[in-house]
C-alpha cells in the first residue's frame, strides 16, 4: 500500500516545512545590508547569452522553453579582507557546491566527480522547497568562471553563471541569472505571488554570503541585488549561436553577450564575461 519513495517524500516534506520556517526567521532577522535595486522593464541586452552547440540536446530547457517573462537578475557581494583570490574561490564552489547553498532547505546531489570537482558535462540535480526540483548541467568552467544550464524538470528554464574578480583592492562574487517560469504554475508562484521569487532571492543571497565567509573575509556593503525583465521570450532573439556559426564547443571564442552594465555598475564590464568557449 505504501509507495516505494513514500520515506524520500516525508523527508523533502519535513525539509520543506522545517526549513522554510528556519529560513524565513533568519531572512527576517537576516543583519547583513540587502540592497535591492527595484524591477525594470530591460531590453536587447538583457537577453542570455549563447550556449554551446555540444551543450544543447532533448533535457536543455533554454529561456525559450519557459512560461512567462525572462528575469535577468544579478546578486553581488564585494569582499573585504579576503583570504583567497578569485580562482580559488570559484575552484571551491566547483570542489564543494554543496556547503554555499542554504542546507536546510535545499540538497545538492551529483554523480561522481572528478578530482578537479564540477566541470564541463556534470550535473547536479539541487532539490528545492515543494514539487520541484531543479536539475542542471555544466556548460562551460573557466578558471573564474562556472556556467549552468537548466535541464527539463528544473523550476526555471535558462541558465546562471557563478564568477569572481578582484575589483579596486577587493573580491567581488557575482552570481548572474537568466531565467523563465518552466511552467504555468511556477510563473503564479514567481511572477505573480512571488513565493518562488523570493526562495530563490534568499537562497543566493545565502549562496553570496556563503562565499564570503569562505574566503575568509566579510562583506563590504550587503549583497546587491539587480532584476530586469522581458516579456515572453517567444516574441524574441533569445536563441543559441546555431552550429554553422563561427560559435564551436571546440574552443573558439563564443560571440560576446549582450553587456549587462545596466544591472549595477561594477560586475558587467566586458573584461570579465568569457562566454561559453569549451
Amino acid at each position: 500500500m505504501t509507495p516505494p519513495r513514500c520515506p524520500r517524500t516525508l523527508a523533502v516534506l519535513g525539509r520543506w516545512l522545517l526549513g522554510t520556517g528556519l529560513v524565513s526567521w533568519r531572512y527576517l532577522w537576516e543583519t547583513t545590508p540587502l540592497h535591492r535595486g527595484g524591477e525594470c522593464r530591460g531590453d536587447e541586452t538583457d537577453l542570455p547569452p549563447p550556449l554551446p552547440p555540444a551543450a544543447l540536446d532533448s533535457r536543455v530547457q533554454r529561456a525559450q522553453d519557459g512560461c512567462g517573462p525572462l528575469f535577468h537578475r544579478l546578486f553581488r557581494v564585494r569582499i573585504t579582507e579576503a583570504d583567497i583570490g578569485p580562482g580559488r574561490l570559484i575552484e571551491w564552489v566547483c570542489r564543494d557546491f554543496k556547503r554555499f547553498v542554504p542546507s536546510e532547505v535545499v540538497d545538492i546531489h551529483t554523480g561522481e566527480l572528478r578530482d578537479q570537482g564540477l566541470d564541463v558535462g556534470d550535473e547536479l540535480l539541487v532539490e528545492m522547497p515543494g514539487p520541484w526540483n531543479g536539475p542542471v548541467k555544466v556548460v562551460h568552467r573557466d578558471v573564474d568562471c562556472l556556467h549552468l544550464v537548466t535541464l527539463r524538470g528544473h523550476m526555471e528554464a535558462g541558465q546562471v553563471h557563478f564568477r569572481a574578480r578582484e575589483e579596486d583592492g577587493l573580491l567581488v562574487f557575482e552570481i548572474e541569472l537568466w531565467a523563465c517560469p518552466g511552467s504555468r504554475l511556477v510563473h503564479l508562484l514567481y511572477s505573480h505571488l512571488r513565493l518562488a521569487k523570493e526562495i530563490q532571492l534568499n537562497m543566493w543571497v545565502r549562496f553570496c554570503l556563503a562565499a564570503a565567509a569562505m574566503s575568509g573575509g566579510r562583506p563590504a556593503d550587503g549583497v546587491h541585488i539587480h532584476t530586469r525583465w522581458l516579456e515572453s521570450p517567444e516574441g524574441t532573439s533569445v536563441r543559441p549561436p546555431s552550429p554553422a556559426g563561427k560559435d564551436s564547443s571546440g574552443g573558439a571564442p563564443a560571440q560576446e553577450a549582450p553587456p549587462a552594465g545596466r544591472l549595477g555598475q561594477p560586475g558587467a564590464s566586458g573584461d570579465h564575461r568569457r562566454r561559453d568557449s569549451t
